[in-house]
């Protein structure tokens, strides 16, 4: 199996999705497309994981290479391709599903619970965690919950949804991969520190770290969990394919 990992900063890895892919001997072909590291077709791979970043779904303008993102984002999706969206990731698969993407009424920064909705509770990833439970939440956007999408979780803000075309599309607006050392590293980028301070005050990413440091065993544990659940199906659909009895089904627009 081949997974494609688009990163949008260097400080903005998989983290804990990295390690249960190589656990697993996935191939992973990591773009960083803030370096200008061209896109790959995506019709070679068998699922997308697609990671946060300080900029936005809409800054397009700014980085010219969101719009080819999000038209690869578009037509793997909507051909049936699973996909893994955190944060930035979430917003662009809401973008390039055509939902808006925009700054929300405040940011959600720290540790703080969700809590699973119904369809949440019943869904095959989602079903084994707990109706309540913490997350690392580090963001100013939000997004809607796109056409033929379920909302499956919620806090503050939107957390994730996943289309209901049969696909495995996951947009998660929380980090569950985060560690206190990807925490440190993401503290020093002048983007983040900025944002830290006119949201929190002065000093604020220090307590930050601590937080995530005190709850990041639990939280990745649970981050954990849920992704050997999406891999699970990657390889079950995979298994399906290879032996050719998958019922293949036609998709909307």
């Amino acid at each position: 199996m081949r997974l494609l990992v688009l990163q949008h900063i260097n400080c903005e890895p998989p983290g804990i999705y990295e390690d249960v892919l190589r656990e697993h001997d996935i191939e992973i072909a990591r773009i960083e497309l803030d370096e200008g590291e061209a896109l790959p077709p995506w019709e070679g791979f068998d699922g997308i994981v697609a990671m946060g970043g300080p900029m936005s779904a809409y800054d397009d303008q700014q980085f010219a290479w969101l719009i080819e993102e999000k038209r690869l984002i578009s037509a793997a999706v909507r051909a049936g391709v699973p996909y893994w969206g955190v944060c930035l990731g979430a917003q662009l698969l809401a973008s390039s599903l055509g939902a808006s993407v925009y700054r929300g009424d405040r940011p959600e920064v720290g540790i703080r619970k969700a809590s699973l909705t119904a369809e949440g509770q019943c869904d095959p990833i989602f079903r084994n965690a707990p109706d309540e439970f913490a997350t690392v939440q580090w963001h100013s956007d939000t997004f809607e919950v796109p056409r033929g999408g379920v909302l499956l979780a919620s806090s503050d803000a939107r957390t994730w949804h996943k289309p209901l075309d049969g696909t495995t599309a996951y947009g998660l607006q929380f980090h569950l991969e985060v560690s206190g050392v990807l925490a440190r590293k993401r503290v020093r980028v002048p983007a983040y520190a900025e944002s830290f301070a006119a949201m929190l005050g002065p000093n604020s990413e220090q307590r930050l770290i601590a937080d995530i440091e005190q709850t990041a065993s639990g939280i990745n544990s649970l981050g954990r969990s849920l992704f050997e659940s999406w891999v699970a199906q990657l390889l079950n659909r995979r298994a399906c394919i290879f032996r050719g009895n998958c019922i293949s089904r036609p998709r909307g627009p």
